[in-house]
């Protein structure tokens, strides 16, 4: 049996989202400064600009994680690779060289808690329900995950104009029932949510941070022909059809 003391209940410390495994809590000052660094902190505080972090109850599911991306655990907690086998570990491992995630994700098990590392990013609790069972992640947005959610690398509609537009050819792809823990250089409440009905959406730049798995998603030329793209003053877009959610950040990172 344990007890954790001064975390939530700290009055510097609130509790921001919770959804699931998942509870979020945000710093409101950062109390471990000097004189050299008091004014920087002062002001980033007033800008937003705060250390959050993630607590995950292992007794409501067992949580896959980004690797190194544990900080501490206390009570009944075993820490496991989730391979299960050799056919899964050389699945993970060509799934992490084409999305740029990291091949083995550590699945943590038990019934005691789990505290991520602190980050200075925002933190996006997703329920899969909300996006009919699956979600593509922009590359460097997962964090953790319900380890009963499957994932997946997911292959770009056509693989020539993604080459020429510089982007890569690979998505990392989650699908299940559970919630997905995302880091998003934005806050919740400045991006901008795109619902597609048989429809499409341009996008100039890799602003759209995660979307369905139902959409289509291509990169081409802004118009139809060259002297469009160059009348536009476009080059490539990322172009997402059908039906489902994309969520696009105001500024990339």
């Amino acid at each position: 049996m344990y007890q954790i003391k001064n975390l939530t209940e700290n009055d510097d410390i609130q509790v921001i989202a919770e959804l699931g495994p998942f509870t979020v809590i945000e710093y409101l000052r950062d109390l471990s400064v000097n004189p050299g660094n008091a004014a920087a902190a002062y002001f980033s505080y007033q800008m937003n600009v705060r250390r959050r972090q993630v607590i995950c109850d292992l007794k409501k599911a067992n949580i896959t994680l980004q690797a190194g991306a544990m900080q501490w655990t206390v009570g009944d907690v075993n820490a496991t690779t989730g391979i299960k086998g050799v056919g899964d570990l050389f699945g993970k491992a060509l799934r992490g060289k084409a999305t740029g995630e990291s091949a083995i994700k550590p699945e943590y098990t038990g019934n005691g808690t789990l505290v991520l590392e602190p980050t200075y990013k925002y933190i996006l609790l997703e329920d899969l329900a909300n996006w009919n069972g699956t979600m593509v992640l922009e590359d460097g947005l997962f964090l953790a995950c319900d380890s009963a959610l499957q994932q997946k690398a997911i292959m770009r509609s056509n693989l020539s104009s993604a080459v020429a537009g510089g982007e890569g050819l690979f998505n990392l792809g989650i699908s299940g029932q559970g919630v997905v823990c995302l880091e998003s250089p934005c806050p919740r409440e400045e991006l901008v949510e795109i619902q597609l009905q048989d429809d499409i959406l341009k996008v100039d730049g890799s602003y759209a941070i995660a979307w369905s798995g139902s959409l289509s998603f291509t990169v081409e030329r802004s118009g139809k022909s060259l002297i469009g793209s160059a009348a536009s003053g476009e080059g490539l877009v990322n172009v997402f059809r059908g039906t489902g959610r994309v969520l696009l950040a105001p500024v990339l990172d």
